[in-house]
């Protein structure tokens, strides 16, 4: 493993954390409020990992439906993921099996956007490098969906202190990020407003779903440039 790689790694997902922090001890606090032990909450956040989901869940937990009705509602949210894992497979190849494992496990998608956009360039997705870019995504959110979980009274209402506008500035920011490629008004506006219009009228969290269907639909459909260079989209 490449120690320099593993460094730029890290450095990449340096500004993730300091954005998914706050959500991390938001989730912590919230898991502690709703009955779950701080090591239950821990072993939540260590073994679904996804943050939206996560609420999802909890959310559903407190109002006593159906185990299977929770799996369904997390996998909808979390579909998206196999999307992202289809289109990242390219990069990752060289990887073994093992690697692979580690690589989807800890796929967010911030992991997702920057490991496309370092392929795009031309430069290796070396496991050194992504393993970099998920261990400090992955350590930190369990330190502090820990610290949320004793500290949690602390945190009564994110949005006072603005808390809740952090993460949907930064994956508003990974969008934009990749706004030279092919078709991306297009696309970006038909899952916008599908998920808008899903949220209206069928409810979260199948609204995540939906707009990403709907985004992929578009893709499908519309024309690429044969042409394109892959170094001028990213």
């Amino acid at each position: 493993m490449s120690s320099s790689d593993f460094r730029a790694g890290l450095r990449t997902g340096l500004p993730i954390v300091l954005s998914a922090a706050p959500f991390g001890a938001l989730f912590g606090a919230v898991a502690v409020q709703n009955g779950q032990t701080w090591a239950e909450a821990a072993l939540m956040s260590a073994t679904v990992y996804a943050g939206a989901s996560q609420l999802v869940g909890l959310e559903l937990f407190g109002h006593h439906v159906q185990p299977w009705l929770v799996i369904l509602s997390i996998f909808a949210v979390n579909f998206r993921h196999i999307l992202y894992s289809a289109a990242l497979t390219k990069y990752i190849t060289h990887f073994t099996p093992f690697q692979k494992f580690f690589a989807f496990f800890v796929l967010t998608d911030p992991q997702f956007a920057e490991s496309v956009k370092r392929g795009e360039t031309g430069h290796t997705v070396s496991f050194a490098w992504y393993a970099g870019v998920g261990l400090i995504i992955y350590l930190p959110w369990l330190a502090v969906t820990i610290l949320g979980a004793f500290l949690g009274n602390l945190i009564h209402d994110p949005k006072v202190i603005g808390l809740d506008v952090l993460l949907p500035i930064y994956f508003l920011g990974l969008v934009f990020g990749f706004r030279k490629r092919d078709n991306f008004i297009p696309v970006a506006l038909v899952a916008a407003v599908g998920s808008v219009l899903a949220y209206r009228y069928i409810g979260s969290p199948w609204h995540v779903s939906v707009g990403a269907l709907a985004g992929v639909l578009v893709a499908a459909c519309l024309p690429v440039r044969e042409t394109a260079d892959a170094s001028e989209e990213a």
